[in-house]
């Protein structure tokens, strides 16, 4: 495998970052801010570096690598597999107008794929009108419990107006783009992990619909959160990103956080940004920044654990609000993973409003909030 990083600030052509080589028919992942991504003059430059690149554009809220973590910037990371072999495929939620159906444009994104030899799918979705808990288990649907999928939902910086992704074309609202990687030479693992710590009691949640959280024990859901943030909730619908909810399953030996990402105070309900179920129990998370860190570095441990080679590069998908927590010591839980998989590995990644990957120790994926996702590749 061989990479190559280059860099484009706001008032700066692309500069290399890494050292400068030439790469057939690579991999190029392109995260940075969504305006800049916009611009047509900006794609025909990443072109005319890359003339034979498959180019997978994704907004973000903050792009990533080994040496920063940057807003107003594009991050591009060319891969050139020595060993192995891509095949890209997309869909578009728009495409149906507006009965967007997240179930099947996930399952008919992974149902484009040849079966033979495909190892692991990475997806970047737009993080704008997807039900990510929907594109989880629609992907999952196609497969038959053996085929490793991560990835991430597009960000928009702190402002959740609009996310835009696309493949070998300028990026566009509603794109799904996932690739493929097939050889007998991969070896992919992977890791997520929070950080993020219950209190309070536990709550049954008795009215929901999807990812709307209507009533907990009986009472409205929004006066009972309002009421356990105190003066906090002056900062709603923002301070909800500091306070996810542990969703537990009915069995209770699994749990799933889940980010507030509005509020409906006509409705006296929450917009979560993943499905809920009725019968499940809540409890309100808080974190702070030492939690956060810590948590980075365990799951590039887990996902370090059971490797036979060392990664060659590092896909990180992180949480928007982990980065809110962080604020100006953001770059320290990408420094633990980088100093538990070595600074040898090609690190990138992206900020996102939510990340894709199976528990730890399963094979389905599923859609996280307030985590960091590692996937390990190496051939």
């Amino acid at each position: 495998m061989k990479t190559v990083q280059l860099k484009k600030n706001k008032h700066n052509s692309i500069e290399y970052v890494s050292e400068k080589q030439n790469l057939k028919a690579p991999l190029v992942l392109i995260f940075g801010d969504r305006y800049m991504l916009q611009d047509k003059n900006v794609f025909d430059e990443i072109r005319a570096v890359f003339k034979d690149g498959h180019l997978v554009f994704g907004s973000t809220a903050g792009d990533i690598t080994s040496e920063s973590v940057d807003e107003e910037s594009i991050t591009i990371t060319a891969i050139e597999f020595e060993k192995s072999y891509f095949t890209i495929k997309k869909s578009n939620v728009l495409d149906a107008g507006n009965q967007i159906d997240s179930f099947t444009v996930g399952r008919q994104l992974i149902e484009q794929f040849p079966e033979e030899g495909l190892k692991y799918v990475f997806v970047v979705s737009e993080g704008s009108f997807i039900n990510g808990s929907q594109l989880a288990l629609g992907m999952n649907a196609a497969t038959k419990n053996n085929l490793l999928i991560t990835g991430g939902l597009c960000g928009d910086s702190e402002r959740f107006e609009k996310t835009f992704s696309s493949y070998n074309e300028l990026p566009k609202e509603g794109e799904i783009v996932a690739v493929g990687l097939y050889g007998d030479h991969l070896e992919v693992s992977f890791a997520s992990n929070g950080g993020w710590i219950p209190f309070g009691p536990e709550r049954l949640i008795t009215k929901s619909k999807d990812n709307i959280l209507y009533e907990l024990d009986g009472k409205p859901a929004l006066d009972l959160y309002k009421k356990y943030l105190g003066d906090k909730s002056k900062e709603l619908p923002g301070a909800a990103l500091l306070f996810p909810l542990n969703v537990k399953f009915s069995d209770k030996n699994k749990s799933i956080v889940r980010t507030i990402l509005t509020i409906d105070e006509k409705e006296n309900s929450m917009i979560l940004a993943g499905d809920i179920v009725e019968g499940s129990y809540v409890q309100l998370m808080m974190t702070n920044v030492d939690n956060i860190i810590s948590a980075a570095e365990i799951g590039a441990v887990q996902a370090l654990e059971h490797r036979n080679n060392k990664p060659e590069l590092a896909i990180l998908v992180s949480c928007i609000g982990r980065k809110l927590v962080l604020d100006q010591r953001v770059e320290e839980e990408v420094e633990e993973v980088i100093e538990v998989i070595g600074k040898e590995t090609t690190v990138c990644g992206f900020y996102s409003y939510g990340e894709i990957a199976p528990f730890n120790s399963e094979m389905n994926c599923q859609l996280h909030n307030q985590t960091m996702a590692i996937t390990l590749i190496s051939e």
